[in-house]
């Protein structure tokens, strides 16, 4: 979609706002990730980022006020599914790496196919419950944005362990919490509350908390520091 009409603006480092849209700049100049609109300004291609296909996305809508990733930035994504949250902060980290844990085989294929044409994207096959399986050496990586998207019951110990393990000090994580895949007896908001307590008992704290509906039900956004 070329046009002289546009209105952008960079909200954040690498996020621009095009007439309404949210968007990032393509790293692979021609191609699309999943059924994105490409905007062309000035020779430069732009991806639109969908609210309701990306909780990152959803949550800068909803007014997320700091925003940690920057063009160098070495960053551990958990839960990456097919890769459509992780192309958009591969544009945004497009001198960084994102080390990209996913386990389930289908959404991996998708994800390795991703990675062949944007070479920041480590892909790892691995469970984020054993972040100490991911490298030979837990000194390989470190990093300084853990990014955690993962349907488990047990999610805010997950990023404990990945923190414990991978996350520099002072640096920045954020949860997608999934209060249905925790419980389903407890109202969402008292299972994001016992998840929030269980984190800043164990070194992190909380920055910044947003509901995500309406474009992902029964999830809240949290963010917050590893002390």
């Amino acid at each position: 979609m070329a046009s002289s009409n546009y209105q952008i603006e960079e909200i954040f480092e690498g996020v621009f706002k095009i007439n309404g849209f949210l968007a990032t700049k393509n790293f692979v100049r021609a191609t699309r990730v999943y059924d994105e609109k490409i905007f062309l300004i000035n020779s430069v291609e732009y991806r639109e980022w969908n609210f309701f296909k990306s909780k990152l996305a959803a949550a800068i809508k909803k007014g997320l006020k700091n925003f940690p990733f920057k063009s160098n930035s070495q960053v551990l994504y958990l839960g990456a599914s097919s890769g459509t949250t992780v192309s958009h902060i591969s544009d945004i980290c497009y001198r960084g790496t994102i080390i990209a844990v996913e386990f389930s085989q289908r959404p991996m294929r998708q994800l390795l196919n991703l990675a062949k044409i944007r070479p920041n994207i480590i892909p790892i096959f691995a469970d984020a419950n054993q972040p100490n399986t991911y490298f030979e050496s837990n000194e390989e990586f470190q990093a300084d944005i853990i990014y955690q998207d993962v349907a488990q019951p047990n999610q805010d110990e997950i990023l404990i362990k990945n923190a414990q393990l991978y996350l520099k000090k002072g640096s920045h994580a954020f949860l997608c919490i999934k209060s249905q895949s925790i419980d389903v007896v407890l109202k969402p908001i008292e299972v994001y509350k016992k998840v929030i307590q269980n984190l800043e008992k164990n070194g992190f704290k909380t920055i910044q908390k947003i509901e995500l509906e309406p474009y992902d039900k029964d999830h809240l956004f949290w963010h917050g520091i590893y002390l």
